[in-house]
């Protein structure tokens, strides 16, 4: 009889959604610290924490063309 080793699953998806779940991750993240520079800032700073929160929507909603750039780099589908 013949030994027929286990098949053994290393990872559960393929990188391609591996990196949109750390993308979607990071752009929730980026949201959430923007609304929190956001609401948290005292009046008197109002301008810079919102420049502050406005800067961190423009990265939050960029960052789907940054991967995308990224991807073209290195070459990955």
């Amino acid at each position: 009889m013949l030994f027929h080793p286990a098949v053994t699953t290393l990872a559960v998806y393929e990188l391609p959604q591996i990196i949109a779940n750390i993308r979607n991750w990071v752009i929730g993240i980026a949201a959430a610290i923007a609304t929190l520079f956001l609401t948290v800032s005292e009046v008197e700073r109002a301008k810079t924490a919102f420049r502050c929160a406005l800067l961190g929507y423009a990265i939050a909603l960029l960052a789907p063309v940054f991967l995308a750039v990224l991807k073209g780099l290195i070459g990955a589908k």
